[in-house]
């Protein structure tokens, strides 16, 4: 007795499927990692922007706070308020030289705040010393150097004089120190490659008022608040 053979019409993919499948999944993954690569350096870039601006903010509301609780008298040689203008190949800097209070040595100490330049990179340090141990600021020393904020493009200090805003200013001089002092950080958002310049520059900008150890002139005389 004869019997038919039964036929299996279950098959395998061919290999022309599985090569167009392949093809399909590695367009997918390539489309999904690009996607993940743009997302991941967007977010990056936002993140080094955030992180650029409270750096700085915070820098000028420290430097802010330091220059409102500047201490001055001309009956003493060791206080001093001064700035500089300086200018590193068309970008403007500032240095500043005051006696004010601190948190971090007691009793009244003597600030610079200066830039330096480092493989083109502006970067704004600070010193502090106390007001008595050295009387001369101008030498600084290495040891008492800590960098406050890197790669910036300027950095000012202004000081009121009449209607106008003037960038150098001696205590020594003037016998006073100024009604208001504006502190100006200008630097690239998100740039990184310090030599492009395509970045957008930003500029966080304040206005101290000096209320501690302030010289004021009553009728010809003059008293320290």
């Amino acid at each position: 007795m004869w019997r038919r053979k039964e036929v299996r019409k279950d098959r395998g993919f061919t290999l022309l499927e599985i090569l167009i499948s392949v093809a399909i999944l590695s367009v997918v993954l390539t489309a999904l990692y690009q996607t993940f690569f743009l997302s991941h350096k967007a977010l990056a870039a936002v993140d080094g922007t955030l992180l650029k601006l409270q750096e700085s903010r915070a820098f000028v509301d420290i430097l802010k706070r330091e220059i409102e609780s500047v201490y001055y008298s001309p009956d003493n040689n060791y206080s001093v308020f001064s700035t500089e203008d300086r200018d590193y190949f068309g970008r403007q800097t500032s240095r500043l030289t005051m006696t004010s209070f601190s948190s971090s040595i007691e009793g009244v100490v003597k600030l610079n705040y200066n830039v330096d330049e480092r493989d083109g990179r502006l970067i704004i340090t600070k010193e502090i010393i106390s007001a008595c141990s050295q009387p001369d600021l101008s030498q600084p020393s290495a040891s008492n150097k800590v960098d406050m904020l890197e790669d910036v493009e300027s950095f000012t200090v202004e000081s009121r004089f009449g209607n106008r805003w003037v960038k150098t200013w001696d205590s020594s001089l003037t016998k006073y120190v100024p009604d208001e002092v504006k502190i100006s950080v200008t630097f690239f958002l998100t740039n990184k490659d310090k030599q492009d310049k395509s970045g957008r520059l930003f500029v966080i900008s304040d206005i101290a008022k000096p209320r501690v150890g302030k010289v004021t002139y009553n009728g010809g005389s003059a008293s320290v608040l």
